[in-house]
């Protein structure tokens, strides 16, 4: 089972975290200030699974990762799960983000987070893999697209309504207004 997805740049800089075991937010930042550690002191021509620290699950678990241009991904999993299904999970992960985002950068994942992080919904869902099938995947991820453009025209109807109303100049349009004239109240008092 995937305990956590840690996505971190190469100044150990969170840029996505996903965890599917609850921890607190200070165990959180600590399993973080540990996996990039651990990680970020390896060379880049050696293997790319390590024994986890002490923090998730003792011994059980182990971090396996790719480090691409600034940032490193990094898949902390339980003895069951593959290690070579893994970076294949994550070689999947990276090229849907970067179809997604036409070459995907550090700043895509920081200003685009709900979609990167629909997208990582797509692939892993509560710690166990949904789909490896990219062209799946970006079927949803447009799916989705296509679905939050047409809600963005119906939200943005009351903006456009406000806006017509604005633009009709209802004060002049008042002035404008002929009304009747009406008798004045002493010719009322006089009839009665």
């Amino acid at each position: 089972m995937i305990k956590a997805i840690l996505v971190i740049n190469n100044h150990g800089k969170p840029r996505l975290l996903k965890f599917y075991q609850h921890y607190t937010e200070e165990m959180q930042q600590q399993i973080v200030r540990e996996t990039f550690q651990l990680v970020s002191k390896r060379d880049d021509n050696v293997c790319n699974f390590l024994e986890g620290g002490t923090l998730i699950d003792g011994n059980d678990y182990r971090l396996i990762y790719r480090h691409y241009a600034t940032l490193y991904f990094i898949f902390c999993v339980d003895s069951s799960e593959s290690e070579l299904g893994i970076l294949d999970l994550i070689q999947v992960f990276v090229e849907t983000l970067d179809r997604c985002f036409e070459n995907v950068c550090e700043l895509d994942l920081i200003f685009h987070v709900d979609k990167v992080h629909h997208i990582l919904g797509e692939i892993v869902m509560g710690g166990m893999v949904l789909e490896t099938n990219m062209n799946e995947i970006l079927q949803r991820i447009q799916e989705q697209d296509k679905i939050q453009k047409q809600e963005a025209g119906i939200t943005a109807a009351p903006a456009r309504a406000v806006s017509a109303v604005k633009n009709m100049n209802i004060s002049q349009q008042l002035k404008d207004i002929k009304l009747p004239d009406l008798p004045s109240l002493t010719n009322l008092k006089n009839a009665f």
